[in-house]
């Protein structure tokens, strides 16, 4: 599996960025799967649902499943699993886009960035950065990609990562 990354602050776009993304490297005929890092913790489950009761009794995992999908859930604990150990979670695929998870792991990532940043750059404290997405002029000797065109992002991805 290759696996390429977005990483950038809140509100830069990269979640609409990888949206935009994944029926592109589709329709080159690859699998695709996501990882995302969320800062803030979320819950898929409900209270007073069978599944949330079971992890509220202290199962560690409780898969959940319906004719269309199925979800495991799993306690971390407090103590949050490595971006490779999630990864491994995974079904085989051709291509793994991560979002976040900025200082870890040693796989290409995009920085992605919008006019409305006033954070400074990542890239220049990253070596894994490969290229940045941008809005604007970036003062960068990396390869500077229009973030709004999803196709020639697509496209970079794929010389950079050999895809088919």
């Amino acid at each position: 599996m290759k696996v390429i990354g977005f990483i950038g602050y809140s509100n830069t776009g990269k979640t609409t960025l990888i949206e935009k993304l994944i029926p592109l490297f589709i329709a080159r005929g690859l699998t695709v799967s996501t990882v995302k890092n969320a800062h803030h913790g979320f819950d898929m489950d409900r209270p007073g649902k069978d599944s949330f009761r079971y992890r509220a009794a202290g199962s560690s995992q409780v898969l959940i499943a319906t004719g269309e999908r199925w979800a495991l859930l799993t306690e971390t604990h407090g103590h949050a699993a490595p971006l490779e150990a999630l990864i491994a979670q995974l079904d085989p695929c051709d291509l793994v886009l991560v979002e976040g998870f900025k200082s870890e792991g040693q796989f290409p990532r995009i920085e992605v960035r919008r006019s409305t940043n006033t954070e400074p750059p990542i890239f220049p404290h990253d070596s894994n950065v490969i290229a940045v997405a941008a809005d604007h002029a970036v003062d960068t000797t990396l390869p500077l990609l229009d973030l709004n065109d999803a196709a020639k992002i697509a496209s970079f991805i794929a010389g950079h990562l050999k895809l088919a």
